[in-house]
């Protein structure tokens, strides 16, 4: 990440990393969640491949956890929620642009389905019961948020985010927002694929890293070894 751009997460993660040395709690945050499946989901089909656009914190950590699920066929840092002048990263890191970082993810629905997928978020790429923050991150930018594509997608994730809340899976009501999809703008090209180029950055490896193999532990079916890129190798 350029220096312009670095501070603000690795001040964070300094902190974080700190606390490490310290408390065994400091972990708790990248504790997968076991949950049960969504009881209202899209069945699956042999149809095109379809999109789905969530929001859970720093998008490097997200776009990592659905690049290792089978059925995904990409996986793209971005941002939703805002307007196309405010859809840069530094309008964005101000909180004010409206936006989330967010990632794009597009799945094989014969392969994994979009509750599937909303159960892998739910459980291991983020915590949804944080207000506007993720681990070390604060701010709107890194608000819990489902952007569905469609009414089908936004009735799976109420009916879900309403399932998970009444039989008391988290220990408070989750944060979740639902919010209409204006539109997704891909992140600049550093982002991209960040966990595989930056493996060992103490921020993704503090953060980001056990969020991947939370992913293997808790869905192994799910999960492959062999991440799809961005931009792939070679």
């Amino acid at each position: 990440m350029s220096t312009t751009r670095m501070p603000h997460k690795l001040c964070a993660v300094l902190a974080a990393a700190c606390g490490l040395l310290g408390s065994a709690s400091a972990f708790a945050a990248e504790s997968a969640v076991i949950i049960p499946p969504p009881a209202v989901d899209q069945p699956a089909s042999a149809s095109t491949p379809q999109k789905a656009v969530l929001a859970g914190g720093c998008f490097w950590g997200v776009q990592a956890v659905f690049q290792h699920v089978k059925g995904v066929t990409g996986a793209v840092s971005g941002y939703a929620g805002g307007q196309a002048d405010t859809a840069n990263y530094d309008a964005v890191s101000s909180g004010r642009s409206g936006h989330a970082e967010a990632v794009e993810i597009t799945y094989d629905p014969a392969q994994v389905s979009y509750g599937q997928l909303l159960q892998i978020y739910f459980s291991v790429a983020h915590d949804p019961t944080q207000l506007n923050r993720q681990g070390p991150d604060s701010g709107p930018q890194y608000r819990s948020a489902v952007f569905p594509a469609d009414d089908s997608q936004r009735k799976v994730a109420e009916a879900y985010i309403a399932q998970l809340n009444k039989a008391g899976a988290y220990s408070k009501a989750l944060a979740t927002t639902i919010e209409p999809l204006k539109a997704f703008y891909p992140a600049e090209g550093y982002h991209q694929d960040y966990l595989v180029r930056h493996p060992y950055s103490m921020y993704i490896m503090v953060n980001d890293v056990p969020k991947v193999e939370n992913l293997a532990k808790t869905f192994p079916g799910r999960y492959r070894d062999q991440p799809v890129l961005v931009e792939p190798a070679g």
